[in-house]
């Protein structure tokens, strides 16, 4: 029996959404950096949905058709800013597709609502961009389509909204240059993506505990508002504009509301204009806002403006990251899960992901540079191969950078356990520096080719261990590679020593911890550490010091 949401339902799911939106809008706010870094599009989508709500509840309607209603009326009406405006839109095709519908909402219906939404809102923006908000619901509409063409269900079509939302989102960046530049998905699609995270606990049977760090299954990067005193030059359009047309004149059509759009694009941009019923929304960026108001008085009566000056908002936000700058941050390169976890107990405040194969590029240290904000920011590439692009950001980065040249992950932990947060930089670069030259590195992973070293034949697949970046061991066996290798390190500090095991993703605290045991007989004056690294392609981390 394929399943179908019922009419309450429904209004749950609603108002779900509305309440996870609400404890994210902060978060999604300091993702906002287009069309301009005004930081208010969670916000902007959260009070669209409170009013979408409000309608509801004030009319209680009990079909779907009456909430759908309700819903798309609510959301024109409290629609604030580009993302609010684009919502009531998606919206706007839910009351199109549900219309007559009394009870249950089937597969085929739910993948129509969301069709017709994303349809209306495409139009509803005079220039839509790629990479924004409107992407991720054209995406969801269209995997939608194809589950329901291959017999889903519409709790299945929910489950599909969330996923190919995710599928969507990452992809913003790719589309969208300024939001590569800034490290960030599109916040207006993930404020979509957050709602529908709402419908989908409501139907799984969900409490609302959750925070957006912990809805997606790829990872955000820490956001900050990103906004400085250069941004004000990016914005063109000073003034975000927003009212009602309410009470058309007679002879008003489609065609003198068209014409009143491409009169907008003269003077603004991010224009939408909204017409439903007997009712226009308007929403524009422009320098002018008299002779926008002036322009629709030629359509009908004006009500509810709102007109806000964007440049000071800019300042606003960038007063606030002054006043919450440090004297130091850290960032530091990592890779896996815990990694992460080590690497912010010891006090990195921004963690890059990347490492062997997967180096991060000279824009995203930047950026990563200015979200610790601070006046003296430390770098710890922990790669030979990324030291030179931490040097190069650190030449673009505003604040004073200081690259400790670590090699490996194990002198990224060696170098952060020395930092002094009471002492000047000047004194925590010697004492970083210090401490990396103190720690042996080891790492312990696999041949991706056949080769030689030193004499012997190396077989693609063989287990391969070592120590400072020159293979010292080879084996067949991971196990035995990585006690060779710690046997190797500590024989060269006469077998005292700390060792750490940083065991990876595709080995178990159980192996590791053998590991530990069988070398902690042998050597005597060690102490032995097992630790989760979650890395991948690296068995086994190893430090001693």
């Amino acid at each position: 029996m394929k399943r179908t949401i019922d009419a309450a339902s429904f209004k749950e799911m609603l108002f779900m959404g509305a309440a996870l939106l609400e404890k994210n809008k902060q978060t999604i706010d300091a993702m906002n950096v287009f069309p301009v870094p005004d930081g208010d599009t969670g916000t902007n989508m959260s009070m669209t949905m409170q009013r979408a709500v409000a309608e509801i509840k004030q009319q209680n309607p009990d079909t779907v058709e009456g909430i759908a209603s309700a819903l798309s009326m609510g959301a024109l009406k409290g629609a604030r800013g580009n993302s609010g405006v684009i919502l009531s839109q998606i919206f706007r095709g839910y009351a199109k597709a549900f219309k007559g519908v009394k009870t249950d909402i089937d597969a085929k219906l739910l993948s129509s609502a969301l069709s017709v939404g994303t349809e209306a809102a495409y139009k509803a923006v005079m220039k839509p961009r790629e990479g924004t908000m409107l992407t991720v619901s054209r995406m969801i509409s269209e995997s939608v389509e194809k589950a329901v063409a291959n017999g889903m269900d519409a709790y299945g079509c929910v489950d599909r909204m969330f996923e190919s939302g995710e599928a969507a989102l990452r992809k913003t960046p790719e589309l969208l240059p300024v939001l590569k530049e800034a490290g960030v998905v599109d916040s207006g699609g993930v404020g979509l993506l957050t709602i529908y995270r709402g419908f989908k606990m409501v139907l799984d049977g969900e409490e609302l505990d959750e925070n957006i760090d912990d809805l997606f299954n790829f990872e955000l990067t820490e956001t900050k508002p990103e906004q400085h005193e250069n941004d004000l030059e990016n914005i063109t359009y000073g003034y975000c504009t927003e009212f009602f047309v309410i009470h058309l004149y007679e002879g008003v059509d489609a065609h003198q509301v068209e014409a009143f759009r491409e009169k907008l694009q003269k003077i603004g941009d991010s224009i939408v204009v909204v017409n439903d019923e007997d009712i226009i929304k308007v929403h524009v960026h422009s320098n002018n806002p008299g002779k926008v108001i002036q322009l629709a008085l030629n359509l009908g009566e004006i009500d509810k403006i709102k007109i806000e000056n964007m440049r000071e908002q800019n300042r606003e936000l960038t007063a606030k990251l002054k006043e919450n700058e440090k004297e130091t941050a850290i960032v530091a390169v990592s890779v896996g899960k815990g990694i992460d976890e080590v690497f912010t107990s010891l006090g990195a405040d921004q963690l890059i992901s990347g490492g062997q194969s997967m180096n991060p590029s000279i824009d995203l240290i930047v950026q990563c540079i200015k979200k610790a904000n601070a006046r003296n920011v430390f770098v710890l590439p922990n790669n030979s191969n990324i030291i030179m692009a931490a040097q190069q950001a650190a030449e673009i980065a505003e604040c004073n950078v200081i690259i400790i040249p670590t090699k490996t992950i194990v002198q990224g932990v060696s170098a952060l356990m020395a930092f002094d947060p009471e002492a000047d930089a000047d004194t925590n670069k010697d004492l970083m520096t210090e401490a990396i030259g103190s720690v042996t590195s080891g790492s312990v992973t696999y041949a991706v080719r056949n080769t030689t070293f030193e004499g012997n034949v190396i077989a693609v697949n063989d287990i391969i261990g070592m120590k400072d970046g020159k293979i010292r061991t080879v084996n067949k066996e991971i196990s035995a590679a990585a006690a060779e290798l710690t046997r190797i390190m500590l024989d060269e500090r006469d077998g005292d020593g700390v060792v750490t095991l940083y065991y990876g993703e595709s080995v178990t605290e159980e192996d590791a911890a053998a590991i530990a045991d069988i070398l902690s007989k042998e050597y005597k004056n060690a102490e032995f550490i097992v630790q989760f690294g979650g890395q991948p392609l690296y068995y086994y981390y190893i430090s001693v010091e």
